[in-house]
Formats: C-alpha cells, sequence, structure tokens
C-alpha cells in the first residue's frame, strides 16, 4: 500500500475534471466516489443528478467563510493510495475505511469533528484517490505537518490489517518516484522508460569509476546527453544538469534535470567525494598490484580484479565494526555493477542491468560512505569500463563468471548488513539484486562450467579417485553431496590444474572452503570451483597441461596429510 502525497494545488474543480474523467489515455474506469467527509458528498460519477461543480462548492465552502486575504492560495491537498500489483482487488467499502484511516492519520480529518472536508474517488481496481480543502470547518489551517510520513506509518498498518502485501519501510533516501505525466509521455514517445530513470542510469553509469569531475562530465556527454554546467567564479563547477535529447517542453526546449533530482547521491559534491584516489588505467603498472595478471585479455584481467575486490568487499561487510567503511563498498558495489552491465555480453546483459538497477537503492542510506575504504572496488569499477566489452566466450566469459558468482555473495552480504541495521527497503533491494545476479551467472557460467566438466571427465580416474579423497579429507560433512553433483567435473579439473600450477590442493581446497559458509549455496561444487581459480588465478580454457614431476609428487601429498606443506610460491590471493 503507497501513498502519496501530491504538490498542492488551487483548484479544486480541476482536480475533480481529472479524478472524473477519462484519464490521459483512458486509463480512467468508473469513476465514483468511495468515501468523503460526511458520507453524503454529491458523486458526479453515479448520480446522475450530481455535477463536479456541486463538489468542488461543497468542498471548498469552509474557504469561503474566511476573507480573501486569508484564504491560502494552494489549498488543494492531493493524495493517491495505491496497492501493490500482487494485492487482492479490494471493495469500495474497504477503499472508503482505508480513506478515512490516511485522513485521520495525516491531520486532514483527526475526527475531532472540525476537520477539513474531503472526498476519496475510485477510477481505478487498485488505487484512489483523496482530496481534501486545506481549511478547516472552524476556520483554522489542518495540522498536516509531515503528512507523507504519517500516511506511510498507517499504510504499513493499514498492510497489516487487510493482509496485504508488506511495503518496506523507507528512510528518505530514496530516488525521487517518475510521475505518472512522465509515464504516460514516455509511453507517448515509445520509449521503455521515462526520462527520468533513462537519465538516472546514464549519469550512474557515467560515474561508475571516473576519477575526476571533468572526467565526469566527459562521459555524460559521450553518453549522448545535453548537459550544462554552473560554474564558480574560482572556476570550479558547482553543478551540472542532464537533459535527453529528444525530451523536450511545449516550447521545444529540452527538459534539464539536476543530479540531486535524479537522485540524493547524484548531487556534483556527493560524487566528488568519491574522488578520493588517482587511479593507474589497466595495463600499465597493472601487474605489480594484487589481483591484477597480465597473462589475461583486458576484459578478463579486469573481471578477475573485480572478483578480488569483490570478496575483499564481502569480507569487510561480513567482519568490519566500521560503518562508514562497509557504506562506502555497498556504494562502490553499484559502481561495478553498472560497470559490468555496461560491458557485459549480450546473453548477460538484461540480468546484469535489472540487478544494478535494484542494488540502487541499496547503496544509499543514511550511513555516510567513507569512499577511501572502497578504492580497490572503485578502481575495478574503472578497470571495467576502460577494458572495453566482453564478448561472453572464451576466458572473458570465464571471467564474468567468477565475478559474478562472487557478486551474489556480496550483494546477499549488502542485505544482511542492510537488514541488521533496519534499513528495510535497501536490505529488500539488495536481496532482489542477489536474484538477478544468479540469473546471469546461470547464464555467463554455463559454457565455462561445461568445458572444466568434460575436462575433468577426461581425467585419469585414479587422479580422480585422489581429488575425491582430498574433498573428503577437507570437507568431511560436504563431500558426498559434492562428489553427487555434476558440477564435481569442474572441480575435479579445477583440482587438477592447481595441482599443475604447483599448488597443494589440499591448503587450496581448506582455504577455500573456509572463507565463507557452503551449506546454502545452490552448488557447492561450482562455488569452490571459482574460489579455486580466483585464488590460484587459473584460466578456464586452453587446454591443461601435462601433468609433470612435481605435479604429481603433489598429488601424493595431497593424500598424506602430514607430508602436505605449502607450495613455495603462489598467486596472490584474497
Amino acid at each position: 500500500m503507497i501513498p502519496s502525497i501530491h504538490k498542492q494545488g488551487s483548484s479544486t474543480l480541476g482536480l475533480l475534471h481529472y479524478l472524473y474523467g477519462k484519464g490521459t489515455h483512458e486509463e480512467h474506469v468508473d469513476p465514483h466516489l468511495v468515501a468523503s467527509f460526511d458520507h453524503l458528498a454529491p458523486d458526479p460519477g453515479r448520480d446522475p443528478s450530481a455535477t463536479k461543480e456541486d463538489l468542488a462548492h461543497l468542498l471548498d465552502q469552509p474557504l469561503h467563510m474566511l476573507d480573501q486575504d486569508q484564504r491560502p492560495e494552494q489549498h488543494v491537498w492531493h493524495c493517491s493510495v495505491r496497492a501493490a500489483p500482487d494485492d487482492p482487488i479490494l471493495a469500495d467499502e474497504q477503499w472508503a475505511d482505508i480513506a478515512r484511516r490516511i485522513v485521520a492519520a495525516t491531520g486532514i480529518d483527526p475526527g475531532d469533528g472540525a476537520g477539513c472536508r474531503w472526498a476519496a474517488v475510485r477510477h481505478a481496481d487498485d488505487h484512489i484517490h483523496i482530496i481534501a480543502t486545506l481549511v478547516r470547518e472552524d476556520g483554522h489551517r489542518p495540522d498536516h505537518h509531515r503528512s507523507g510520513k504519517r500516511a506511510q506509518a498507517e499504510a504499513r498498518l493499514i498492510e497489516a490489517h487487510y493482509d496485504l502485501h508488506r511495503v518496506a519501510l523507507g528512510d528518505g533516501t530514496a530516488a525521487k518516484r517518475t510521475t505518472s505525466a512522465e509515464r504516460h509521455k514516455a509511453d507517448r514517445l515509445g520509449w521503455d522508460r521515462a526520462a527520468r530513470e533513462e537519465l538516472r542510469e546514464t549519469v550512474r553509469r557515467a560515474m561508475a569509476g571516473a576519477a575526476s569531475t571533468d572526467e565526469f562530465l566527459e562521459r555524460l556527454k559521450d553518453a549522448g546527453l545535453l548537459v550544462r554546467t554552473r560554474v564558480l567564479p574560482s572556476g570550479d563547477v558547482k553543478g551540472y544538469t542532464v537533459a535527453l535529447p529528444g525530451d523536450r517542453n511545449g516550447d521545444k526546449e529540452p527538459i534539464y534535470y539536476a543530479g540531486s533530482t535524479l537522485a540524493p547521491d547524484l548531487s556534483l559534491p556527493r560524487i566528488q567525494a568519491r574522488f578520493t584516489t588517482d587511479f593507474t588505467p589497466l595495463g600499465t603498472a597493472d601487474s605489480e598490484q594484487p589481483g591484477r595478471s597480465t597473462a589475461f585479455s583486458a576484459p578478463a584481467a579486469a573481471r578477475r580484479t573485480t572478483a578480488h575486490a569483490a570478496w575483499a568487499a564481502v569480507l569487510v561487510l561480513d567482519h568490519s565494526t566500521d560503518d562508514g567503511a562497509a557504506a562506502a563498498q555497498i556504494a562502490a558495489t553499484g559502481e561495478v555493477l553498472d560497470a559490468l552491465a555496461k560491458t557485459s555480453a549480450l546473453h548477460t546483459r538484461s540480468e546484469l542491468r535489472q540487478a544494478a538497477w535494484e542494488f540502487e537503492r541499496a547503496s544509499r542510506s543514511h550511513t555516510r560512505a567513507e569512499f577511501r575504504h572502497a578504492q580497490d572496488l572503485r578502481r575495478a569499477a574503472r578497470d571495467l569500463v576502460y577494458s572495453g566489452p566482453a564478448f561472453g566466450r572464451g576466458e572473458d566469459g570465464s571471467g564474468t563468471a567468477m565475478v559474478l558468482d562472487t557478486l551474489v555473495f556480496l550483494a546477499i552480504a549488502a542485505a544482511h548488513w542492510h537488514a541488521q541495521r533496519k534499513h528495510a527497503q535497501q536490505a529488500e533491494a539488495a536481496r532482489r539484486a542477489a536474484g538477478h545476479l544468479r540469473a546471469a551467472y546461470q547464464q555467463a557460467a554455463a559454457e565455462p562450467l561445461t568445458v572444466l566438466r568434460e575436462r575433468g571427465r577426461r581425467i585419469a580416474p585414479s587422479l580422480r579417485r585422489n581429488h575425491a579423497t582430498t574433498v573428503r579429507t577437507v570437507l568431511p560433512e560436504l563431500a558426498e553431496t559434492v562428489l553427487a553433483e555434476p558440477g564435481w567435473d569442474a572441480l575435479a579439473a579445477t583440482l587438477a590444474e592447481a595441482t599443475q600450477a604447483g599448488h597443494n590442493p589440499q591448503v587450496l581446497l581448506a582455504e577455500a572452503a573456509a572463507r565463507r559458509e557452503l551449506g546454502t549455496a545452490d552448488s557447492i561444487s561450482d562455488v569452490l570451483v571459482w574460489r579455486l581459480r580466483r585464488m590460484a588465478d587459473l584460466p578456464a580454457y586452453g587446454p591443461a597441461p601435462e601433468p609433470t614431476h612435481a605435479s604429481r609428487l603433489t598429488v601424493r601429498q595431497a593424500t598424506a596429510p602430514h607430508l602436505a606443506a605449502p607450495p613455495a610460491s603462489r598467486a596472490p590471493r584474497r
């Protein structure tokens, strides 16, 4: 149940013409009154003898009892109350009760006998509109301060009373909702989404990994937006506005939106707060940085960097007591998702775009983000943008699967972090994003896992038995589940490659398993595959190397725990 307090107006009759009209696209069906302040108000919808002028005159009577200079100019209060899409269709009597509860809770008609005059009109199955005159019967103005928050609180009680969909409590950090006029305009122009939503997504993508104001503004222009800036006498940019080239007003002028009106964290000062570290472009000195390897193509290397940074962020959310650092990791995760959606292969793009769109709500709360703690994730987002798009096959495809596997855990960790702090909307948004990330992972991982499973089936039976023994030794409670999964073949191939690369498979598997619980994973073997490949820096494609004498020795050591020892050197891991 979502109540929305609209901007106050000056014409009661004008609003009634809209409520009882056909709607912009003939969407108003059977407009009629369901409730009013005295239960006796005329209904122009179903009473042939009643007119909209009659109802407007009745509602405005207290206004006309005041002297002209005492009448408030913006005297029309308007609130719409909308049910959730999965709620049952409510009867008129139920909507009438809801209307009375809303006007009482907001102070419009608190039940003291001298409240404002109001009426509730229904012209669709799923919502009503409440119109009121902001002058009480005693001539005073109503106490409707913070009426939006009061209406939201009452809506939560209404949901419980009628067993309706429970809307998560908000905290005032959500982006401004798209208006019905903006939605209708998008429909009329054949756009997939309203201008406000398109601009918000484009600005967020431009922000992902940006290192300076100039770079951010250039990205906006490169994305095809019209950009205007406000510049101080010092030459510093104070603010910006953006517009879609095709979004124009009646005078054929572009309609500009300030960043702060698109979302609270898209104001220029909030964006500039992220620019706290100089970034090194991928491919220069990156081989000297942990988690970066020149052995892979740029898109693949960027995804491996992202997987390392994402896992480090999971650990921060799980264990850090610094809320500012955790909030920064979550906000930077939003940048990573925006960058990944922008550079993803076609078959994963839709789910990743939805994941980024949902997680956008999870990236904001009243906890101040200290972005100096999240520069690895911001650098990863930058690398994704500048490394170019992945084509979904080969190492790039496996890199996408690897990073998505980690991002699912990161989204779940973000949901848990928000839930602990009672950020209900953010926690729910993070959970929805995790669902889309899971779907994208299934799409990205299908081909790499097929290759790995086939590779695992070609391993000599004696080596497969050795790797099975490793699994039973390290994971005694989960081993039989793992060995029965379709992904066991891919895990066997990964353990074989790790062994051939000089790692002790038993030590590596134990470390991978200890990083986070496995019991709730959809496929334990798949999770372990990507953890091991990330930790050991293993490619997913290309022929597996022939076993060497050293690798055979490591296999024998893995079956004899008293001989197991960490390798002399291994790829940096996090």
